[in-house]
């Protein structure tokens, strides 16, 4: 194992951060595979698993089962982790400009389809090669001028000519879910299957930028420009593993142990063969067919279905008590699906993100992304 830090710029006079990367096998001998953690820094069930993946793969080395490469990143917001108010972590946003530590990232696709259309020939592997040094060169000619945006072009630069990107998150309260792209998906669906995720969420287009679809949606539009002569190269994906307080040993080796059967699927771990994939097939929908049920009114928030519970049209997910004016508003999906995840919180503001159901026909359209 390799231990690099990626220093980020200095916000103040005494400062000083880093990312930290974990990398193990050898580059260039086989798929490069990116894996980070707790992007969200108050998100921390992919942390700890990360952290038994990364024990898991020192083992794995040291007896010779890593063909390929593995860069793991189990803290990839050292900003958000030191963001608290009264001894509450606020891990989402940034504190000084309020940004999402999981939007905008840098956009390469017209500095890399500028510089390769004219080099682009048959040789679909050599094609490869090509975008993915311009995706180098692209990242690396960004100019930051904020901490942020040096920790976002670090993260970036560590998995710009990667195989496969796994971003590791959480929700509030949640069972096993997966975004990915239409793009991503087939290369996708058996780590969702080994997760046992619950609900599959795919959209080649949510607005914000976020992380994981910083590459593979480049590769998919370079694909759209320049036809066969752009091979499937990048595949993407956040994994939400469970809710913020489901940090428990079990359930994080079980985590760690999915990935590390993904990953001998994939053929980059090698001391065995994989386990065969479940029988429980993760079903896929189109992230616009996802509702968020939001409050109409401030109020004491009753739960009434959890996560993970299949829902009917019209079924009552949630209802806001107002204690003073007597007002009671149910919360009610308006198609059927899963509920995936639901808010921790018991206290409503109006126009509170209560739940999220996830359905099979298309509600929405635009951004597509929590806040």
């Amino acid at each position: 194992m390799k231990h690099n830090q990626h220093p980020l710029i200095s916000p103040a006079i005494g400062t000083q951060r880093a990312i930290d990367s974990f990398h193990f096998g050898k580059p260039e001998t086989g798929k490069k595979i990116y894996i980070q953690a707790s992007l969200h820094a108050d998100e921390l069930p992919g942390m700890l698993a990360a952290w038994k993946l990364k024990k898991q793969l020192v083992m794995l080395e040291e007896q010779g089962h890593v063909n390929g490469e593995i860069i793991l990143v189990p803290v990839a917001n050292p900003i958000g982790q030191n963001q608290h108010l009264m001894d509450i972590p606020l891990g989402r946003y940034q504190l000084e400009t309020g940004q999402n530590f999981n939007r905008g990232y840098y956009d390469t696709f017209e500095q890399v389809a500028s510089q390769v259309e004219d080099q682009l020939t048959e040789d679909v592997e050599a094609n490869k090669k090509r975008i993915r040094l311009a995706l180098r060169q692209a990242i690396q000619s960004w100019p930051v001028k904020t901490e942020l945006q040096s920790q976002q072009k670090a993260l970036q630069t560590l998995c710009c000519d990667a195989d496969i990107i796994l971003d590791l998150h959480c929700d509030f309260e949640a069972v096993q879910h997966v975004y990915s792209t239409y793009y991503s998906w087939q290369g996708i669906a058996p780590l969702a299957q080994y997760l046992g995720s619950r609900a599959n969420m795919l959209a080649d287009e949510t607005g914000g930028q976020p992380f994981d679809s910083a590459f593979d949606m480049v590769w998919q539009r370079l694909q759209a420009r320049f036809g066969e002569l752009v091979p499937t190269a990048c595949q993407a994906a956040t994994l939400e593993l469970c809710g913020q307080a489901d940090v428990y040993h079990e359930k994080s080796d079980q985590d760690a142990n999915a990935l590390i059967n993904y990953l001998r699927h994939l053929g980059v771990i090698t001391d065995r063969t994989a386990d065969p994939l479940p029988d429980y097939k993760a079903p896929a929908t189109d992230l616009t067919a996802v509702e968020p049920l939001k409050s109409p009114i401030a109020g004491v928030l009753v739960h009434c279905a959890k996560p993970g519970d299949m829902v009917e049209a019209q079924q009552l997910i949630a209802e806001i008590i107002n204690p003073i004016t007597d007002d009671v508003e149910q919360i009610r999906a308006t198609q059927a699906g899963v509920l995936f995840s639901r808010s921790l919180r018991r206290t409503a503001t109006a126009g509170m993100l209560v739940a999220h159901v996830a359905g099979e026909h298309p509600i929405r359209s635009g951004y597509l992304l929590a806040p």
